[in-house]
């Protein structure tokens, strides 16, 4: 299969029928082979009536229901899971993504080697309300992150394959599809400008909240990227370097108070600076060794991505290079 089309969705019954025509319309129009999977997120309306009766009338419709709302990263996820297509394309269900971008973020990925394209609304058609907390959202994830992308959070996106089977979207991780790629060892990562549309039914779902819960998960994101692995590089350093600093301070009060004799160490409000310097070094530490205790018994801690082998069967060969001895 050439493509899966992955669609989050929630409350768009309005929507569907015209967006599964329009993708049936591209795809046939370029001979690709496609499946387009719904992903209903627990909609209220009758989204997944429209999901029942489309995959009657189109057989490459394939309807998935969760029984409450969980968010758009647990509807992607469990479309990548069930994607069987070379390149796997996601796009929002409201008719702002343009499924005539298709042919283009295809060959992106198949022709000019991306394992990622993200699509940029470069003229977007949203309030200033929503565009603006967009861009100091998209200026603060290239700063952490390094990836040079204008639009992070721009639905239409398209995957290699084993991309989306090599990672695992979750809380609101969806916007961060891209530093979860990279992570993965997934580095070619490019962008297209995309056709935005105005919202033709119904109104977002999203509120100003998303942007406090989107910075709470870049943090979490990076700190993962960076020292998942290796928790005492970053708890042990912080720790060491306070302990060292209220050491430092002890050791300075205590010359004066045993040896110049010119005050009491308590009487100096440096030393319960010092001394809650220590402590707190010492308590950094300690979460340090703990969380490369957790790090080290993890069940996937020596689970690497693998791109190539010029050999996937090694426990045949161990058995026949121990016979043959």
């Amino acid at each position: 299969m050439d493509i899966s089309v992955v669609v989050p969705l929630y409350n768009e019954e309005e929507s569907l029928r015209e967006l599964v025509e329009w993708i049936a319309a591209v795809m046939e129009e370029n001979g690709f082979s496609y499946e387009i999977l719904l992903i209903d997120d627990g909609s209220r309306d009758g989204s997944w009536t429209r999901i029942v009766e489309l995959s009657g009338v189109h057989p490459e419709v394939k309807g998935v229901r969760f029984r409450r709302n969980y968010g758009k990263a647990a509807a992607l996820n469990e479309g990548f899971n069930r994607a069987c297509g070379e390149v796997v394309i996601t796009m929002d269900a409201d008719l702002q993504d343009s499924p005539g971008e298709i042919p283009g973020l295809y060959n992106m990925i198949k022709k000019d080697g991306y394992d990622l394209v993200s699509g940029w609304k470069k003229d977007r058609k949203d309030p200033l309300s929503k565009t603006l907390p967009t861009k100091l959202f998209n200026r603060t994830t290239r700063l952490m992150s390094g990836i040079r992308l204008h639009d992070f959070n721009c639905g239409l996106k398209a995957y290699r394959k084993d991309l989306i089977k090599s990672i695992e979207v979750y809380g609101e991780m969806h916007r961060y599809i891209p530093v979860l790629a990279k992570r993965a060892g997934f580095e070619r990562i490019g962008e297209k400008v995309v056709k935005h549309q105005a919202r033709k039914y119904g109104s977002t779902k999203y509120g100003f909240d998303r942007f406090f819960k989107g910075f709470l998960d870049l943090i979490s994101i990076s700190f993962v990227t960076r020292f998942g692995q290796r928790p005492m590089h970053l708890f042990g350093l912080l720790g060491t370097i306070l302990f060292l600093a209220g050491f430092v301070i002890a050791a300075n009060l205590a010359y004066g108070r045993f040896v110049l004799l010119e005050y009491r160490m308590t009487e100096r409000p440096l030393f319960y600076f010092g001394l809650l310097a220590m402590i707190l070094g010492t308590q950094l530490f300690i979460a340090g060794f703990l969380g490369e205790l957790i790090s080290r018994n993890a069940p996937d801690r020596n689970k690497y991505h693998i791109d190539s082998a010029t050999d996937d069967n090694r426990d045949k060969n161990c058995r026949v290079s121990l016979s043959d001895k």
